[in-house]
């Protein structure tokens, strides 16, 4: 099967590389078009109790970090020499649920994630490569991180 659409789920460490490669492996065998996705999860300040009438900060600490975010999905993406794919950062509940939102809303019928290969516990609690495997529109493939 050719995919026509690779979406990369980037974290911004060292392994992101690895796994960005694989991506561009795959999407070169296939012919498809490759795009980037980071996504900052929601800051949960939780005021409340009669503070939702404080003047809204010149700049929210979620902007600040998406602001963030772009610069760093741009660096990666010129590291990897994708300079000129599409990079979107999100900003969403959970990681799980702005890739897969990604995902359906950009065609995706590939996402490429990285792993750690836990086992267990660790992989029922928490793994992001787990929880987009199970939630995906699509083909999911996770890149085992050495």
């Amino acid at each position: 099967m050719a995919y026509q659409h690779v979406l990369v789920a980037a974290d911004f460490s060292e392994d992101a590389l690895q796994v960005g490669e694989r991506a561009k492996a795959v999407a070169r065998q296939s012919g498809a078009r490759l795009s980037l996705i980071h996504v900052v999860e929601e800051v949960n300040i939780g005021l409340g109790g009669g503070y939702e009438l404080l003047p809204v900060l010149a700049e929210l600490p979620e902007e600040a970090l998406l602001q963030e975010a772009r610069g760093a999905l741009g660096e990666l993406a010129r590291r990897l020499g994708l300079e000129d794919a599409e990079k979107w950062v999100v900003n969403a509940m959970s990681t799980k649920e702005g890739i897969l939102g990604a995902a359906r809303e950009h065609g995706a019928d590939l996402i490429v994630v990285g792993s750690h290969g836990r086992h267990g516990l660790a992989l029922l609690l928490g793994s992001t490569a787990n929880a987009v495997l199970h939630g995906a529109p699509c083909d999911v493939l996770a890149v085992r991180i050495r």
